[in-house]
């Protein structure tokens, strides 16, 4: 790419020139854009930083919480309320709504993220990201804001992406146009793009899933693991390899460089819960962006997208990436 594009260019190209999203859109998602900057930098001064390690409490889901996962939240939070493009956020780290503070305009978006994912890999140097959904408060809201305005169906989001802190920081974004990819660029301080129409092949020889829960599987997650473990031998005729970094987002990533498939699926240790993976968090904007690639992404039995979400932390069993495996793997979940 001879002219270096920057996401703040590339972002006003969508508003003014094609007109796929508004001002307040556009400005809001620059704001994210900065917010994973900083988060950037404390991911990479690590143990120089002091940020390292449990904090010794616990969020909402009852998992253990790292010093980083509530230095990402909290800068998300300061760095959107007060730009008068939101009307409130949710995280997986709170356990309810946060409402821009009344000393603020007041916007007509709703903004929703996972701050830091992957959070067991922080402290040994393994990809980790932040990843945001976007949503349109409902006209018919009125002034205030509520939980019900979040629990709007993936397919109404308005702009989704996830920035991934690995050996380059990369931006992945969508507003219902393709996906396109943003290196930051240290040196110049903004993010660049380096790709844009990313697509991911419909066919691939590359599964994810952690195979340490095979025993718990429901049949037609085991029927397909099984297969591609077989190999050449057996009724797919082609070797599988399988990768696994117990990081959602860069899990994702590879798939949306170069394929594949991810599986997070419901398995029997919790019968109750419908998977592991929060709807609004990461499986909504997640299998918007893999949509918007070529992609496909289910919850073994239908589109996530389609999902009309009942709670704001409501969980969901994830299989997304190159189509014709998806719909292989829902199929078998089909005729069971």
């Amino acid at each position: 790419m001879s002219t270096k594009i920057s996401l703040s260019r590339y972002l006003v190209e969508q508003q003014r020139v094609d007109g796929l999203i508004p001002a307040q859109l556009r400005l809001l998602l620059e704001v994210v854009a900065r917010a994973c900057k900083s988060i950037s930098h404390a991911v990479n001064k690590g143990a120089l930083g002091g940020v390292l390690g449990s904090a010794e409490t616990e969020n909402v889901q009852g998992e253990v919480q790292k010093k980083l996962d509530i230095i990402a939240n909290e800068v998300l939070i300061e760095a959107n309320e007060w730009g008068g493009h939101l009307a409130a956020m949710a995280s997986e780290e709170m356990d309810g709504i946060y409402m821009v503070p009344n000393r603020y305009p007041q916007g007509e978006y709703l903004l929703l993220f996972d701050p830091l994912d992957g959070s067991s890999n922080i402290d040994v140097n393994v990809s980790i990201g932040t990843i945001f959904s976007v949503l349109k408060k409902s006209e018919g809201s009125g002034h205030g804001v509520s939980e019900q305005d979040f629990l709007q169906a993936g397919n109404r989001q308005v702009a989704a992406g996830y920035c991934i802190y690995g050996p380059q920081t990369t931006l992945v974004l969508t507003v219902g146009d393709g996906v396109a990819m943003f290196t930051l660029d240290r040196e110049q301080g903004s993010f660049v793009l380096v790709q844009e129409h990313v697509r991911v092949p419909a066919d691939t020889k590359e599964f994810a899933i952690n195979m340490s829960n095979m025993r718990h599987w429901a049949p037609p997650v085991r029927r397909y693991v099984d297969e591609c473990l077989a190999g050449k031998d057996g009724p797919r005729g082609k070797d599988f390899n399988m990768r696994w970094i117990a990081s959602m987002v860069a899990d994702v990533h590879r798939i949306l460089t170069r394929g594949g498939i991810f599986m997070y699926p419901w398995d029997q240790r919790e019968p109750n819960k419908p998977g592991k993976l929060r709807l609004m968090y990461e499986a909504n904007p997640m299998g918007w962006l893999v949509e918007q690639a070529g992609g496909a992404a289910t919850n073994g039995k239908q589109r996530i997208l389609d999902i009309q979400p009942t709670q704001l932390h409501e969980r969901v069993s994830v299989i997304l990436g190159s189509k014709n495996e998806v719909e292989r793997v829902t199929g078998y979940h089909t005729q069971t």
